[in-house]
């Protein structure tokens, strides 16, 4: 049986699921972003209380809607490839991906994903990279240019553009300010 459960966005956020799903006594084959395979083949409806109250408890919910499955899973596969892979190629085609790891016509995922956050795809994908140059300005180990080059920007200028558009600060502006709880937002709560 698989499980959807929403605002799961980091490696540690898969560790607390699985933990509180062995609280409650299930297996849980597998712990991805997004989603949890049980060796479980059905759950009764006080079982599936059970792990809402408990998902709840640490932040997740668990989405029975087939629309809002289909949006984590879209906002899922940006936040790992933004978040949780070394670099991404200038070249990397979301649209491509996002169909093929989804299964759905990118328009069809764009529609939907835009009628129901409000913003497009594209959006999201820069808010969410945005939100990484900010935490890698803040770990301070790399320069702007190699920065942009990890996420795939053209260039310094085009990422400092979008930065600025998105945050209203230049990244030198923000790397000098150095107050992150004022700048940067949980990588879940990253919306319209």
């Amino acid at each position: 049986m698989t499980l959807h459960i929403k605002n799961m966005v980091c490696n540690r956020c898969i560790m607390v699921v699985e933990q509180e799903l062995k609280k409650l006594g299930f297996y849980p084959e597998q712990v991805t972003l997004g989603e949890v395979t049980l060796k479980e083949t059905d759950l009764t409806k006080e079982q599936q209380e059970k792990i809402d109250r408990a998902l709840e408890a640490v932040g997740f919910e668990r989405i029975d809607d087939r629309k809002a499955r289909l949006i984590e899973s879209i906002k899922n596969k940006i936040i790992e490839r933004v978040h949780h892979v070394e670099s991404i190629d200038r070249k990397f085609n979301w649209s491509d991906i996002l169909a093929d790891e989804l299964h759905h016509d990118y328009n069809s995922l764009s529609n939907l994903f835009s009628s129901v956050e409000g913003i497009t795809i594209e959006q999201y994908i820069i808010r969410q990279k945005i939100e990484r140059v900010k935490e890698l300005l803040f770990y301070d180990e790399l320069n702007l240019s190699e920065i942009a080059q990890k996420l795939g920007y053209s260039s310094v200028a085009h990422l400092s553009s979008q930065f600025k558009k998105i945050t209203g600060l230049t990244p030198s502006e923000l790397k000098k300010s150095r107050k992150p709880r004022d700048v940067r937002n949980p990588i879940d709560s990253v919306t319209g």
